[in-house]
């Protein structure tokens, strides 16, 4: 890292693993992007770079690093302004490369040896007056002999003493003026402050589909391979294979459908008719008998909303009760669609580890499709700002067939992007609402005293008062506390 880049320079890591070159590059100033599919591993390197301190490192750009460059090289300091511009780099420590040429071209050596001479002089002068000699500089000898008196001892003392400070001074004004190389690994650090990680967010890209090449180097793609060739299974018999086992998790264990029975539906959306117990009790007895339609996306892929449409009236003309999108993305605008007429729609999202397909042994727990519902917001404006407050997620009780408010207990954190582009989901606030304190290891991280109001602001349910967004449009994301995330974008004016 520190061959190879500058402080400012943007790092990028294909392969984030625990987030080690993330780290690096926060530690040394450095931009950084890093990338992995395991949600696993961007859990780990998030958690890691979020608890972590740093030293602070004085900025070449800055009047504290003016004062230190000053200080190091021995000359006045800048009178330039500062704009603390990280890319102008630090203020490193320096290995000089001493040469006579240097020595003999360095005039401040005259002027520290006349300043230490006007000391050293009288000294020697009552040095010899008082044993009776006529010592030169380099006839004084270094230790004191016994039989002198203590007032010669006091004065043999004092003149080393001024002699080591001048070969000292002769020696800094030696190294300060000679030709140096700097040590990117040790810029001087600020002592009294404490660097944490600065904001960044954490995007979901979709995984992308990986085709091989044959023998003439010609890409071999699966779908179309010709009939008679092993193929793998068929992606969607895999998902419902799972989905049968697994069944569709809520935001509670409680709240989750359990299929009696799920059979291949010969839809052109709607792939599989799936039945479970509406109301029963917890041993699944009584209740009223649903159909669900099962709409699965692709493998590699987002669902829009025109998918959901069109298979929400698909499901409609079967006469199905409720119909159950699957897909690993949803696209920011399918998030407003939760009802097409009397038939509810509802988003599961599947979990990547899906996409291992066979490898992956098919037990029924962990939450493989989680269906975690809209967020209850409230948009308030304060004066000529908005401010948010987010009331919970309401979600479907398959036990009831109702949708009602969760509340804000089922929310781990939820952030907003006040200005949305309809393209890239952007942290610009971002709150927490853990059942513990959130900030309770990040504190002991930091090892310093904390402005409880400060913390206070961000574990809220009410963001912070923010300006009209240009767009006309905010998104609001939140997150429960299994790690399901959902998105919502709302028009303001």
């Amino acid at each position: 890292m520190l061959m190879t880049t500058d402080p400012g320079d943007l790092v990028l890591d294909p392969t984030c693993g625990s987030g080690t070159s993330a780290y690096v590059a926060e530690q040394w100033g450095r931009r950084w992007i890093t990338i992995d599919t395991s949600r696993v591993a961007l859990a780990l390197a998030r958690a890691r770079i979020m608890g972590a301190r740093y030293p602070f490192y004085l900025l070449a750009d800055s009047k504290e690093g003016q004062a230190k460059e000053a200080e190091v090289t021995r000359t006045a300091p800048k009178t330039s302004p500062t704009y603390g511009n990280i890319r102008q780099g630090f203020v490193y420590e320096r290995v000089p490369h001493i040469t006579l040429k240097s020595i003999a071209n360095n005039a401040e050596i005259d002027v520290i040896y006349d300043q230490h001479q006007a000391l050293l002089e009288p000294l020697r002068l009552a040095l010899n007056k008082a044993l009776k000699t006529q010592w030169h500089e380099w006839e004084i000898p270094r230790d004191a002999d016994t039989k002198w008196s203590e007032a010669a001892k006091k004065l043999h003392a004092d003149w080393w003493k001024q002699r080591i400070a001048r070969q000292q001074a002769i020696d800094a004004s030696i190294a300060a003026k000679a030709e140096f190389e700097y040590l990117y690994d040790r810029p001087y650090e600020d002592k009294k402050k404490v660097r944490v990680a600065g904001p960044f967010t954490v995007e979901s890209l979709l995984p992308h589909r990986v085709l091989g090449v044959d023998e003439d180097d010609n890409l071999i793609d699966p779908a179309v391979q010709e009939p008679g060739t092993t193929y793998e299974r068929n992606f969607a018999q895999i998902i419902l294979d799972n989905l049968r086992t697994a069944g569709v998790q809520q935001a509670h264990k409680t709240d989750k459908i359990n299929f009696t029975s799920l059979t291949p539906w010969p839809g052109e959306y709607v792939c599989a008719e799936g039945r479970y117990m509406e109301g029963a009790d917890a041993e699944g007895n009584g209740g009223t008998e649903k159909r669900a339609g099962i709409f699965i996306g692709p493998e590699f892929g987002t669902v829009s909303r025109p998918d959901l449409v069109s298979a929400a009236r698909e499901a409609g003309d079967g006469g199905f009760d409720v119909l159950i999108a699957c897909a690993f993305n949803y696209d920011a605008h399918s998030s407003d669609f939760a009802k097409l007429g009397r038939l509810p729609v509802l988003k599961a999202r599947m979990n990547a580890d899906l996409h291992m397909a066979e490898d992956l042994k098919n037990t029924g727990k962990g939450n493989l499709f989680v269906i975690f519902g809209e967020p209850d917001i409230d948009i308030t404006t304060v004066g000529e700002q908005l401010q948010v407050k987010v009331n919970g997620v309401d979600v479907f009780h398959p036990n009831t067939g109702e949708v009602r408010s969760d509340g804000a207990d089922g929310i781990a954190c939820w952030f907003i992007d006040t200005d949305y582009n309809e393209e890239s989901f952007f942290v610009r606030h971002a709150y927490f609402l853990g059942a513990n304190d959130p900030y309770k290891s990040l504190k002991t991280t930091l090892k310093a005293e904390i402005n409880q109001e400060a913390w206070e602001s961000l574990n809220s349910d009410t963001s912070r008062a923010f300006d009209k967004p240009k767009s006309g449009r905010i998104a609001v994301k939140v997150i429960n506390h299994l790690g399901d995330e959902v998105m919502k974008v709302f028009r303001v004016v």
